[in-house]
């Protein structure tokens, strides 16, 4: 049997080369996904900024949830808050009590000089000992106005001491530099004031940001119990320096193991089209193999070995290249913003063994699959099942494609029904997918219904035309096999670009349609200059916005802090119920699609933590409908900016703005927002539809080869190569008006079921987008269709015809 296996990759290289192409891009893609998911299950961050403190204590982090299943079973489960968390100052006298020495608070907030690439925080220099940083030149800021920088700022800004230098942050001001350190942390630039002026700063009087000591970490939490605090030690500090990196790492589970998920299934439902055909187009040898008595045990074991073959080939390779493509994710990932630069990949032997592994099963799994009708056939019936095409879908192919289909038609059915991003882009992916795994169960009746429709219109045209009708009409398995890839990468295309222009089109709109006011300043305005601008000549209304994230319960919603004053000219919310005239510090106002998630209205009570770990009841003023443009929910200004890290935001101008003021207009502030969210998920998921255009190549380059002999019969029987090429082309155009409207129909399907969800209204389609990417399928078809046929007829065709009898 192993003799035959290798005889028969070894004398079809073309066909087995598609299938080793479509695996070792699988393994690639699984790789690289396992590598971002085990960085979000393992990553850690070393301490930078807390190196010279053995035990660090914190604020909690976290929102903690504790419930009481059946038997008495308790679960526990906790989310990242979106701020940093803070601590009372006295906590620093529970841990001196403790026993532990060298015990040193710090305030942290943020405080920039010029503009600088990355993070600056501006500290108290009292805390300068937990790096630790030293003086190189000067003294320790000893009064209101005075600085010491660290090394790195001041060689960037040319700052020595006695410089006079302006300081952005929740209040600038101008300071004069009184030393200058010698060293400089790799990720953030710190900035040292005198301990009284960083507390000042910081606007959180009697807090502390972090505790730093040498001592028992049992003991210290002993004697922090019933504080929200959570000790670190060892390299579990870089998780308190950096509460960004460490939600970052939690997106990258999420986004991982979406992605990775995605990927497989796309994997599995792309190899099998490649073997499926693979196996179609061997279905003389296997029926001939069979008329001499091979068992379809041996077929299919026969199959088997030639998969797993390939896939030990491929899935190695694929893997090796998966490593490489996961640190280009990174950079791009970090090019965003997404991810810090200081959350290194955690690169294991995990991913690449079991993207491998992944490889070689779905290998032999797709292979067993394609051919077990081919596998059980009489003998007596082999070379004419070979010889002719069945008439139907068989019994069990049938039952499968409409299950797949119904469960589309469900998934689609309940993503019409979600609200939220995070819950309804897997679905939105799935659904696309399994749209797609129905048309490719069906496809030899879709393709026989198209054929019957577009033949009318191609036999007009003669030769090219009848012969392209005459090859459809006969070839319906092979016409499916060829669509499903087109009609994936088509689908997938689609819906990818479009929920993000559904999403992105929604929310310029309302926040374009909201803003009543001319002008916006941002996104760093402090709120004295806020001030001053409300006093500038000419300005009617000033309304600041700070925005940040709070959750109820455990889930996630974005909030806008607004200053109530003058807000009806210069915002405009589209109220449905209640009146947002009433919003102060005690009261919130929520969206449509929060308010009907949460269950509350005017007058109801809504309890949720802040940013920051803290918790509130905020009674519910008002139900507003433009909750895409504004946030889910919205509150009072003070009360949300003493919550967050940066108080800072965006300034809505009524009237005339002071002169200088640089000022963009409301639609270019949301759609940066919107661009910046969806690139991450362009660059993820163009992965996938890359890999997906591949397969489009692979199958139509497979398919247009194994032809060689019927592209020499018609050379014999007369047919020029000018008339082949036109056939071929009458073909491929078919080929990508059936997958084209396929494809189309699917997106649509799925993406206005995800706009009803998220925006209570349509798909945004842009006609031009749309067309680009059906021209781009139609250039991948023409190319991978074009170049084998001009192989296959460069021999002559008595010797083609002979080669392959």
């Amino acid at each position: 049997m192993l003799e035959i296996v290798l005889s028969t990759v070894r004398h079809r290289k073309a066909g087995f080369a598609g299938a080793f192409v479509a695996l070792l891009c699988a393994a690639a893609l699984v790789c690289a996904c396992g590598i971002l998911l085990d960085t979000g299950l393992r990553g850690s961050v070393a301490p930078q900024r807390y190196a010279g403190a053995p035990v660090v204590v914190t604020g909690d982090q976290f929102v903690h949830q504790t419930k009481v299943k059946k038997k008495g079973k308790v679960k526990h489960k906790a989310k990242a808050i979106a701020e940093r968390a803070w601590l009372p100052a006295s906590a620093a006298e529970k841990v001196r009590a403790a026993g532990a020495r060298n015990v040193v608070t710090e305030v942290a907030f943020p405080a920039e000089i010029g503009s600088g690439a990355g993070e600056s925080w501006g500290h108290g220099w009292e805390s300068a000992a937990l790096t630790p940083f030293t003086l190189r030149e000067g003294r320790a800021p000893a009064v209101r106005d005075e600085i010491v920088v660290d090394a790195a700022t001041a060689r960037a800004n040319g700052l020595r001491v006695g410089s006079r230098v302006r300081v952005a942050s929740a209040e600038p001001g101008e300071y004069r530099v009184s030393g200058v350190t010698r060293e400089a942390l790799k990720d953030q630039a710190a900035i040292f004031f005198s301990g009284a002026e960083a507390r000042r700063l910081a606007g959180h009087p009697g807090m502390v940001t972090a505790i730093g000591a040498t001592g028992s970490k049992a003991a210290i939490a002993g004697a922090l119990r019933g504080v929200r605090a959570t000790v670190h030690t060892g390299a579990d500090r870089g998780r308190a320096e950096f509460p960004g990196a460490e939600r970052s790492r939690i997106k990258l589970i999420s986004m991982g193991g979406a992605l990775g998920g995605t990927a497989l299934l796309v994997a599995i439902l792309v190899v099998s089209g490649t073997f499926a055909l693979s196996v179609q187009q061997r279905q003389r040898e296997i029926a001939l193999l069979r008329a001499v008595a091979a068992t379809p045990r041996q077929v299919r074991r026969m199959l088997g070995q030639e998969a797993l073959l390939i896939g030990l080939a491929a899935g190695p390779l694929g893997a090796a290249a998966g490593v490489p493509l996961a640190f280009w994710l990174r950079d791009r990932f970090r090019g965003l913003g997404a991810l810090p630069a200081n959350l290194d990949l955690v690169v294991s032997p995990f991913p690449p063994v079991a993207a491998g592994a992944a490889a070689i099963v779905a290998a032999v799994a797709a292979a067993r699959v394609a051919a077990r009708r081919t596998a059980r056939i009489r003998p007596v019936e082999a070379l004419g099942d070979a010889a002719l095409t069945p008439p139907r879908l068989g019994a069990v192919r049938t039952v499968a494609g409409l299950l797949v289909l119904a469960g589309a038609v469900v998934l689609t059915v309940v993503l019409g029904g979600l609200h939220t991003e995070a819950a309804a882009s897997p679905v939105t992916m799935l659904a696309a997918i399994v749209w797609t795994v129905a048309a490719a169960l069906l496809g030899p009746v879709v393709a026989r219904a198209a054929v019957a429709v577009l033949g009318v219109p191609l036999r007009a045209f003669p030769v090219g035309g009848h012969l392209a009708a005459a090859n459809l009409g006969a070839g319906a398995r092979r016409l499916a096999s060829v669509i499903t890839p087109l009609t994936l990468m088509t689908g997938l295309t689609a819906t990818i670009l479009f929920a993000q222009t559904t999403t992105g089109h929604a929310a310029v709109r309302q926040a374009t349609e909201g803003t009543l006011a001319a002008h916006v300043a941002g996104p760093k305005i402090p709120h004295g200059t806020a001030e001053e601008i409300r006093r500038a000549p000419g300005v009617t209304a000033v309304t600041e916005v700070v925005r940040s994230t709070v959750r109820v319960g455990l889930q996630n919603y974005g909030v806008q802090g607004v200053t109530t004053a003058g807000l009806g000219a210069t915002m405009d919310l589209d109220v449905r119920r209640g009146d947002i005239k009433d919003l102060d510090a005690s009261s919130v106002a929520v969206s449509t699609t929060a308010a009907s998630r949460l269950h509350v209205g005017p007058g109801d009570t809504l309890r949720l933590t802040l940013g920051d770990g803290t918790p509130a009841a905020l009674k519910v003023v008002a139900v507003y409908g433009r909750g895409l443009g504004f946030g889910d929910l919205t509150a009072d200004h003070d009360l949300l900016a003493a919550h967050v890290d940066d108080p800072r935001g965006a300034v809505l101008i009524a009237g005339t703005p002071p002169k200088g003021l640089p000022t963009v207009s409301a639609a270019t502030l949301a759609q940066d927002t919107a661009s910046a969210n969806a690139e991450v998920n362009y660059i993820a998921m163009g992965l996938i539809i890359a890999f997906t255009a591949i397969a489009v190549v692979n199958t139509l380059a497979m398919s247009t080869a194994d032809r060689a002999r019927e592209l020499a019969v018609l050379r014999l029987a007369g047919t020029t190569r000018r008339q082949i090429m036109r056939m071929l082309g009458w073909e491929t155009l078919a080929v990508v008006l059936i997958a084209g409207l396929l494809g189309t129909g699917i997106a649509l399907a799925t993406l206005t079921a995800f706009a009803r969800g998220m925006t209570d209204g349509g798909p945004s389609v842009p006609p031009l987008a749309h067309l680009g990417v059906i021209a781009w399928g139609a250039l991948l078809a023409a190319v991978a269709t074009a170049l084998p046929a001009r192989l296959a007829m460069r021999a002559r065709p008595a010797d083609a015809v002979g080669a392959r009898e």
